[in-house]
């Protein structure tokens, strides 16, 4: 019970009830026991995927909103349509302290180099955080996350919704049960890359800033620049300031079933090679190539995972796949011993050799799952995710971590679709220590500069 001396707050009330049901099984929120008791949430950014995560978590019947944050605010529209009355906000710190006990959680979904502070400032309160990929836009802020939502003990989830898809669980499933075998080797691709979107290689002449537009907010921590086109709405994720390119933008998605179905956490070394990079902007195209340890789902002491983008892809003579065979646009090649499976992104597997598979039946007890609900029944239940940041946060690392080898990487490959291997260097990872070890310039972009008032705090 809560004790008569003090005033129930929504936190305490909902932590109450948490434990109530534990003991004796009812539901985690008792709606019947307080007007307000349904789950209260924040939204930090509200186009793009923050109002697709608003709207999919609008269908939970526990949820209620309390209040919408946004630098823009031609972008509130949308979500007022849905739900009038919400409070707006400019700046998520003041929708913080202002709101206080009436939110509960917070939806994080602004550019990528906000997203650890967002988040961060949400848990330091005692907030729930559920957040867009990449998670964070470096590897000190991956860890940052981590280690936030573990010291304050809060329920998190990464925003790569496919993996609650049932695509994605059936693949998993299949390596996982050693349908193809152990597995050798696996390949990710994605046809485009980040400046293609942009077609931009320095920072763009200036433009007035638009109406309702807080430019000095969506700046954040960032070295402070003219506004332009260029960089707001939607191509931030191209400019290294802002986003992480292609393998920030699509990296937590296809490298999500390769770490859920073969239990990947760090890697051993990440090595790049790419058409040439400057400092403003990510690469036309590019190699990563990562080595991780190896267990008993795949083949030998170390595995190798490679990453392509902007029109590269993987041989695929030595998969042997079938000549007629297109491989999909983007997505994932698993190389067992008894076979290969192809996973596109956002499809089903497929087995390769297909008389190897002969008369082989896809399992039909696999079912997809409502990856919003999963978090807000995770919190009502007082539990966890599968995809919170326990386990976001080592696959995001990882991501970054291959930014980091593509900003270090010498010589450029010299063509696009060449298979020459450059001599660039092997970034060699100590996960536990949070360091590379053998590459001083590499270590330094582990971090960032924040512009002061800005910073992330550590936990």
């Amino acid at each position: 019970m809560i004790p008569s001396a003090a005033p129930a707050t929504r936190r305490t009330f909902l932590q109450q009830a948490v434990l109530a049901s534990a003991a004796i099984g009812f539901p985690a929120v008792l709606r019947a026991a307080r007007p307000n008791s349904r789950l209260q949430l924040a939204v930090v950014g509200m186009s793009g995927r923050g109002y697709a995560d608003m709207h999919s978590l609008a269908s939970h019947p526990s949820v209620q909103y309390t209040g919408f944050c946004d630098i823009d605010e031609a972008h509130f529209a949308k979500a007022d349509a849905d739900h009038p009355g919400v409070p707006h906000f400019a700046d998520f710190r003041v929708m913080l302290e202002k709101l206080g006990d009436t939110v509960d959680a917070v939806v994080v979904a602004t550019p990528d180099h906000m997203h650890a502070l967002a988040s961060i400032e949400a848990m330091k309160r005692g907030k729930h955080v559920y957040c867009q990929k990449p998670l964070a836009h470096t590897v000190w802020e991956c860890r940052q996350m981590q280690l936030w939502a573990k010291k304050k003990n809060v329920v998190t989830q990464m925003g790569n919704q496919i993996h609650s898809a049932v695509e994605y669980r059936l693949a998993t499933r299949l390596i996982r049960e050693g349908v193809i075998g152990k597995v050798k080797e696996v390949h990710a691709w994605l046809p485009f890359a980040g400046n293609e979107r942009t077609r931009l290689l320095e920072p763009p002449a200036p433009s007035p800033v638009p109406k309702g537009v807080n430019w000095d907010l969506w700046i954040g921590g960032a070295a402070l620049r003219p506004f332009s086109p260029a960089y707001h709405p939607f191509a931030w994720r191209d400019w290294q300031d802002f986003g992480g390119g292609a393998l920030g933008d699509f990296g937590a998605h296809i490298f999500d079933p390769v770490f859920t179905a073969l239990g990947l956490r760090a890697p051993l070394s990440v090595t790049a090679d790419n058409s040439g990079i400057n400092r403003h902007i990510w690469p036309t195209f590019e190699t990563v190539r990562y080595i991780f340890p190896g267990n008993e789902l795949t083949v030998g002491k170390t595995l190798a995972l490679t990453w392509t983008d902007g029109g590269l892809r993987p041989d695929r003579k030595f998969a042997k796949l079938p000549p007629e065979l297109d491989l999909p646009k983007s997505g994932s090649l698993f190389v067992g011993e008894k076979g290969n499976m192809v996973l596109p992104h956002v499809g089903g597997p497929r087995l390769y050799p297909q008389e190897n598979f002969a008369g082989f039946t896809y399992p039909k007890d696999i079912k997809g799952l409502n990856h919003w609900h999963s978090w807000i029944d995770a919190i009502l239940a007082g539990g966890r995710t599968t995809d919170g940041f326990d386990y976001a946060g080592p696959l995001s690392e990882a991501v970054q971590l291959g930014n980091v080898a593509t900003r270090v990487a010498r010589p450029p490959l010299p063509k696009r679709g060449s298979n020459v291997v450059k001599e660039s260097p092997a970034l060699q990872w100590d996960a536990a220590n949070c360091r590379i070890t053998n590459h001083p310039e590499a270590q330094a972009l582990l971090t960032k500069s924040y512009r002061p008032g800005w910073e992330v705090p550590a936990a």
